[in-house]
């Protein structure tokens, strides 16, 4: 049965793997967090592409016929190179299929977008929704220090909340009148109860939030269709973890809100070669 890799910065990308997990129970999972690295968002885009590459190159070597890019930052710097290195491997970025689903959500045509600093100036999604929507109205605003806050397990934490209300405050400053707001990194969707909480408080108005990761659970559809029942499979796919650094800081944070019992994580050296 083929597999499908997931590798991120850290472990937002697990919010990736839920969404898949969830939607095809039956599918074997490889995950990757590059947590010696992480933030990839305050690196240059010749270093990301790098750690990606090899990031890419662990999973293929583990068998991995689908990758998805479940980092923002790294499907805006390394996607093209990702796609070229490994011709025969299907690789997906998260970006895409965020603006697609921004794109659907949207009935104003003015969108929001939060990320990491690399993402914000990469005009990933300006540009993917500009493809999409010529008219839209994109407005990005880079919120980098939520990513530290939900690798610390602060999801539900006073610190969190102020900082969140601060870059919503800033961001309704800048475009008061949007109606769907991208979480342009995968670590957002963690903080997706206060991110609902306080865009309805400081927007005045419900505002439609975008999870790549559900948008791309919903692009693997194709591939991982006859996987959507675990019990016509035999049960759960495997699931395999591995991080770069820290495993038992990673589980520990991890387990808070992966659905099923998180296996062991390895600890892998992805020492560039």
């Amino acid at each position: 049965m083929s597999k499908v890799g997931i590798f991120d910065s850290g472990l937002g990308g697990l919010t990736v793997a839920r969404a898949i997990a969830r939607r095809f129970p039956a599918s074997n999972l490889i995950y990757l967090g590059d947590t010696a690295r992480l933030p990839y968002g305050a690196k240059s885009e010749e270093a990301v592409t790098r750690y990606a590459v090899r990031c890419v190159r662990y999973l293929v070597e583990l068998g991995a016929e689908t990758i998805v890019v479940a980092c923002n930052t790294a499907s805006a710097c390394a996607l093209p190179t990702l796609q070229a290195t490994y011709g025969k491997t299907r690789v997906l970025g998260v970006i895409e299929p965020g603006a697609r689903a921004a794109v659907a959500a949207t009935t104003s045509g003015a969108i929001g977008v939060i990320g990491t600093e690399r993402t914000v100036s990469s005009r990933g999604y300006h540009n993917a929704i500009a493809a999409l929507a010529p008219d839209a109205r994109v407005t990005a605003l880079a919120t980098p220090v939520l990513v530290p806050l939900v690798e610390t397990g602060w999801i539900d934490h006073p610190v969190t909340r102020l900082t969140i209300e601060t870059y919503l405050q800033e961001l309704h400053s800048a475009a008061p009148g949007i109606d769907t707001l991208v979480l342009g990194c995968t670590h957002y969707p963690v903080l997706r109860t206060l991110l609902t909480e306080l865009t309805t408080a400081i927007f005045g108005r419900t505002v439609h939030l975008v999870d790549s990761a559900e948008a791309i659970a919903e692009a693997l559809a194709p591939a991982l269709m006859g996987l959507r029942s675990g019990d016509r499979q035999g049960g759960l796919g495997e699931r395999h973890f591995a991080v770069t650094d820290l495993p038992a800081s990673f589980a520990k944070v991890a387990a808070t809100f992966w659905p099923e019992t998180l296996p062991p994580v390895e600890a892998v050296d992805l020492t560039m070669d």
